[in-house]
Parts: C-alpha cells; structure tokens; sequence
C-alpha cells in the first residue's frame, strides 16, 4: 500500500571518506606538477633532452619491470618445487612499482621510482605496508574484511593440509557443511 507521498529517487549513501575526497584533487595537483617541471627542464636543457629523458625512463621502467616480473617467477617456481607455499616465496612487488613510477613521464615519478629500487627503502616501504595492513585487519569487524583471510583445511593422516572451500548443504541440514578438496567438486 502506498502512502501518496513522492519517494526519493537517492538512497542515502555513507559520507565519503578523506582519501576518496581528495584523492582526485591530488592526483590532479600531481599531474600539473609534473607537467610543469618537465617545461621547467625543458626551458634549461633543452626539447631533445626532455625526450631523451622520458624515453630512457619508459626504457629503464620496463627493464626493471621485466627483470623483476623473471625474479619473481623463479623464485615462485624454486618454492614450488621445494613443496613450499606461495607466500613465502619473496615478494618483488615495490620493485615493479618502481618501474613503473619510472615509466610515468615526470620528474617525481621518476624520483619515487629510484627510490623505490633501492634496498633501504624497500624494507622501510614493505615493514609500513604490512603494519598498517595488519593494524587494518585487526580493526576490522568480524564477518568483513577480517575473515576474508582465513580458509577451511582439509588435515590428512599424512600430516600434509590442503586447501578447499566448505560446500552447504542447505536441502539436508541447513548450517552444515562439508568439507571438499578442490579436486572433489
């Protein structure tokens, strides 16, 4: 039964975060930024050597993505053949953030991405991400992102777990589940 009165065609949306707010702003800032000190190099070097500049770092960034993208494969493959897990396989994700900061034609695209090539600044990069992400997930509700971490293991009697997903079966006893193996289902 409806009541006459005009329903509002908006549903009320949770208010935007900082991040979300001013990210455009900033990436916008950003832009001009390296716009103008590209005319400023240009100004004092020259055309041709801006264009040397920015094809050396589309050159160099894609070296450096390339090479880092090798190590990453080799070192996932040795893992696996040890009988390792993918996660303790080393990460070589700041290095291709690097290369690819250094594609991005600019000056502080390209500082960031020299920076992030270096070793020091990696550890510092990799110890400030993992904190925050841990603090992050500890913050988190249970039921959301907190739990989207944590997967059911099948233990058999030779001691090694293996991975698989619970399987309801809501037609028989809705709430229980059984546990499969990825090659059962």
């Amino acid at each position: 039964m409806t009541t006459g009165a005009p329903t509002s065609p908006y549903t009320a949306r949770p208010p935007r975060s900082r991040l979300r707010r001013y990210l455009p702003l900033a990436v916008a800032a950003w832009l001009v930024l390296e716009i103008w000190l590209l005319t400023l190099v240009a100004d004092v070097a020259g055309g041709l050597t801006v264009f040397l500049l920015l094809v050396a770092g589309i050159v160099g960034g894609s070296v450096v993505i390339k090479r880092a993208g090798r190590r990453a494969f080799q070192n996932l493959n040795e893992v696996l053949q040890r009988g390792g897990s993918p996660e303790s396989s080393g990460g070589n994700g700041l290095v291709m953030l690097g290369g690819l900061l250094l594609m991005i034609p600019g000056p502080i695209s390209d500082a960031a991405g020299l920076l992030l090539l270096l070793r020091p600044v990696q550890k510092a990069v990799g110890r400030y991400a993992e904190h925050s992400l841990d603090k992050r997930l500890r913050k988190a509700a249970p039921g959301s992102l907190g739990d989207a971490f944590q997967q059911a293991r099948i233990h058999r009697p030779d001691g090694k777990v293996v991975p698989g997903e619970v399987i309801r079966d809501q037609e028989d006893n809705p709430g229980t589940g059984e546990l499969r193996p990825p090659w059962n289902r």
